[in-house]
Formats: C-alpha cells, structure tokens, sequence
C-alpha cells in the first residue's frame, strides 16, 4: 500500500499502482507559487436573528463570549430563556430584518424603516458608533442569505440541530485575525462582459455561487472578501480574463506533466486523473481509495470547479487517457451545472477528432457507482504526448492541446458544431441587412472582427472569436448571427475572411473614397425630407468626404454677400 501526499492510502499491486507511486512523487515535488492572502478581522460582534425560542437559546449560550445582539421574529415563545434574563450588555429587541450583507467582520443588517426610509442600518438605529456586525446567526427561514455559498462568519443552521450545535460550537473561536487565499487574477483588457454601454458575456456572474462578482459596465468587479475560491467563474470565462490562481493553471500543468511523465518512465499504461477537492471530496475519497483501479491517479485541488477545458484537454494531449472529476454534497449547484456544460463542450471536440467522449466525466451517483464508472477504462492514451509550454493563457493552452489531439486523432474532421454558449465558433453576416457601419469591430472585445482598412469590408478571424454575442447585441440593423463550432484547421482557423463587402462611394468633389453606395444611398434617402437639407448644396455636402466638406462649407461663407 502507498500513502499519497494528501494523505490517502492507494494499492501499490501492479506495474500501474507502482507507476502511480512514481507519479505522486514527482507532483509533490512540484512547487506552486504561492498567492496573495485577504485578511478579516472579527471583535466578536454578533447579531442572531430567529423565533424567540431558538435566538434565545442560542444567545444565552454564546453571550459570554461574544458580544450578542438578538433581533426576535415572529415565532413560538416556548419555554426558551426570556429576554430578562440577559445582562445589560446583551441587546434583545424585535425587528424586522430585511436585508444583510456583507462579510466576517463587515456584515451590514438593515431593518424595516417606515417612508421615506424604507430601511435603517440596524447599528445606527440603535445609537451605536459602530455600523457593522462581525458575525452572523441566522436561524430565520427563510435564511436572509440564501447563496449556495454564503460569507465567511454568517451560519445559518436552517433548522438542523446537529448544524446548530456545531455552529455554536464554532462561533467563540471566529474571534481574531483570518486570512485566506485570494483565489482569482482579473485581466479586464480581455474581458467580453461589456462595451459601448451594451452586455455581452456574463458567465463569470452567472456562475458564480458566492455571488462576489457584479457588472460595472464594461467590466466586471469580484470582491475578494466574498470570493470563497470555486473556480467556476475561470472555468466558464471564455477568454481567460479571469483566472485562477490557488494554484494558477501553468503551475497545475507543471505538477500534472511530471505526474504523467513519471508514471510513463515507471512503466504505467493509460493513466486516468481523478480530481477531488481538498474537503468533501477527500473525505469521500478515503471511504474506497483503496479500491481505486491503479491505472486511476487521483489528484487533489482546492475546488474541482477550478479546472475546466483547458486543463483537461491538455492533459488528454500530454498522455492522460481520462479526467474524471468526483463531486460531493457540497458542490454549488451552479459549478456542478457549468462543469456539466464544459464537458459536453470538451466531449463533442473529442468526437470531433475521432476519440471516446467519455476521456472526461463528471462522475455520478453513490460511491459504488462512481467505482464502476472507474473501472471501466475510458480507452487508450495518445501514442504520442505533446511537451509544449503552456503559460496563464486559457486560449493558447487550449488551442496547443487540441491542435496535439488533432495531429494524432483517430478519425479527425474538418469541424464540428457546438452546444449553443460555447465559446468556440463562427458568425453569419446578412449582407442585405449589413452597411458596414462598424459597429460590431468596435465592440468586439478580442479582435475577431476588423474593417478593411481602405476598403470596405468586414473581416472575421474566427480563432479569436468567443461568441460573447457583443456583435449580435452592437449590430443596428440585426444583421449579425452567432453559430458555435469547432475549426479544427488551425490555419483556416487563424485566417481573416471577408464577411461582407461593397463598392465604394466616391466622394462628388475630390474622388477620394470614405463610404459605401449602400449606406450613402440610404442616408440620402433618409435626409431628402429633412429642412435642413432642402437645398441642393447641402445634400450635396453629405455626399463629400469630410475634408471636401469643410472648404465647401467655408467656401459658401466666405461668398455669401454681406448684409446692411
């Protein structure tokens, strides 16, 4: 038997199991660079909000230790402590609490107010110079908080006494100075949320089970306070503009080569990655590690949100026949269904090329299943493992290990079309609809549409394209449409093609060309009615580039006759 580094006992019994004690040597002496730390700071302050019975209760057992405050709900009295028997340091009041936010150590409570109010800040209300709680307990149902993953220092038992009593438990010891990883790095140059005041790609909020990250027009905000590191919001970001960095994506890569490097030199066939997270998931783990297939390596990370297709095609390129990924209770909703379409993204790829789509798997149901699921061999690793470089850069990574996989695929294709919200693909210009205005260029985020320089075209490079839908939304006249797909070409890929074009207009008094027929003749069309352009000359100057536009205008000043 072996011992990995987390701690887990796995079979050494074949020429697999004692490869795989090879592989996890080589990870552990791997060294990740470490990331910046978010520091709170908790006095103790602590607000308990619930029926009289339950926050009674609950203050009468952590009053000593903490400095309580209890806003009593409607509920049954029962035969819990009265409000009498507190000290005078203990504030018992009833309340309606509308809303909190906030985080351990800067948790705002605001209560009904009447008009104009609407809603007081509990701590003001009551005289206090402070104006935030440290700590929150919320026995309320429902809870005031309801993210999948509620802030640091707000617990709310939901009516379950084995929770409550482990909270109260906890609670004294939420006094002091914490810090925690900061999970994530924000590049907002290459972000597809926003431009020109108009919405476009909104994965990273969508996904995000803490709720920490908000829209700020162009761009996006995460506070790293709320940020409990999921990783989801990496994983769905289609450009890379959000990344993880606990560890970042090269350092996990660098762990993963020598992994898969070492268990190759030892003599191990077809290995499959199993990821799990550091909690729940080692947990779980430990109850059948021991019964793994010892072709299975598994590898822990801090979240399994945290890795999406980037790495698990890149580990399929470097010799890996599968990445399978074990979730637990207490994985958020949202990861569990954004991990779930990342892997109908990778899997339609993989057949595209030819390989079995179940090289990745989001493993499923009790531990007896997911030990099946393990057991049956995804297929054969790639006779030929790529060794390129790889840095923080999520489209470069995933186009080096696609390219690898489609170099030796089985039965590779030209394309292949995506589910819709993949961030892969194409887009159809109406050409009846289209006035090459430029709109679309001037939104599009990662430079996947340009114009023509001194003619009048549309270019589109489809490589860079993410189908964050910023072109569709910009475009005035509808005549953009978006199409998810994968080009497997990589030149094809990379080169510009005209998506639409026209003859030039020609400026009436110089030649110079500045417009096309199709938006001039519209525009004229749309001013003849108008009272400004009643007169021959001014139309005439809509027709002229605009150096020729100006000398005529201050030509016809400069004649026109002077008044007495």
């Amino acid at each position: 038997m072996i011992v990995s580094s987390s701690g887990i006992t796995l079979g050494e019994n074949t020429a697999n199991g004692r490869a795989r004690k090879e592989a996890l040597v080589a990870a552990a002496a791997v060294e990740s660079r470490p990331t910046s730390l978010v520091s709170y700071r908790s006095t103790g302050a602590l607000i308990i909000v619930g029926a009289p019975k339950t926050a009674l209760a609950a203050a009468k057992r952590l009053h000593g230790v903490l400095r309580c405050t209890v806003v009593l709900e409607e509920g049954d009295e029962g035969d819990g402590p009265e409000a009498a028997e507190f000290p005078p340091d203990v504030t018992v009041l009833r309340d309606k609490v509308i809303q909190i936010s906030g985080h351990l150590g800067q948790f705002a409570v605001i209560v009904a107010a009447p008009p104009p109010h609407g809603g007081l800040n509990l701590l003001q209300k009551l005289g206090s110079q402070r104006t935030h709680f440290d700590l929150v307990l919320d026995l309320s149902d429902p809870p005031l908080i309801q993210d999948d993953l509620p802030p640091f220092g707000y617990y709310s038992p939901r009516g379950d006494a084995a929770r409550l009593e482990t909270t109260l438990t906890e609670l004294p010891d939420m006094v002091g100075e914490f810090e925690k990883p900061r999970f994530f790095n924000y590049n907002p140059d290459i972000c597809a949320h926003g431009a020109s005041g108009l919405t476009g790609c909104t994965r990273c909020i969508d996904v995000c089970p803490a709720n920490a990250i908000i829209s700020m027009g162009e761009e996006v905000a995460v506070d790293p306070y709320k940020c409990q590191g999921a990783g989801a919001c990496a994983t769905a970001c289609p450009t890379g503009a959000m990344t993880y960095v606990y560890p970042t994506v090269a350092d996990h890569l660098a762990k993963m080569t020598a992994l898969l490097a070492a268990y190759a030199r030892a003599g191990g066939s077809a290995p499959v990655l199993l990821y799990y997270d550091a909690e729940t998931g080692r947990a779980r783990l430990e109850k059948f590690a021991s019964q793994l297939p010892e072709y299975v390596i598994p590898l822990e990370i801090a979240e399994i949100g945290s890795v999406g297709m980037d790495v698990w095609l890149a580990a399929l390129a470097y010799g890996a026949a599968g990445v399978f990924l074990l979730p637990t209770f207490a994985t958020p909703k949202r990861v569990y269904a954004e991990t779930e379409a990342q892997i109908e993204y990778s899997r339609t790829i993989l057949a595209g090329m030819g390989y079995a789509p179940r090289a990745v798997a989001l493993l499923e149901g009790d531990d007896k299943d997911v030990l099946s699921q393990l057991s049956a061999p995804p297929g054969n690793a790639i006779k030929s493992p790529a060794a390129f470089a790889v840095f923080n850069e999520k489209r470069t990574t995933l186009r080096l290990a696609i390219e690898h996989l489609y170099a030796h695929a089985p039965e590779p294709r030209p394309e292949v079309p995506l589910p819709a919200g993949a961030p892969f693909g194409q887009i159809f210009v109406d050409r009846g609809k289209c006035t090459l205005c430029m709109s679309c260029v001037g939104a599009c985020p990662v430079g996947a549409l340009a114009d023509g320089g001194d003619l009048p075209q549309l270019q589109f490079i489809e490589g860079n394209c993410v189908q964050c839908g910023l072109c569709e939304t910009t475009c005035p006249e509808s005549a953009i449409s978006l199409a998810a797909r994968y080009l497997y070409n990589p030149e094809a890929r990379r080169a510009s093609r005209v998506m639409h074009e026209e003859a030039p207009f020609h400026c009436v008094s110089c030649g110079k060309p500045f417009a096309t027929q199709k938006m001039m003749a519209r525009m004229t069309e749309k001013l003849q009615g108008h009272w400004m352009y009643k007169s021959g000359d001014a139309l005439k100057r809509v027709q002229m580039c605009g150096d020729c536009r100006v000398r005529d205008m201050f030509n016809a000043e400069y004649k026109r006759p002077e008044t007495t």
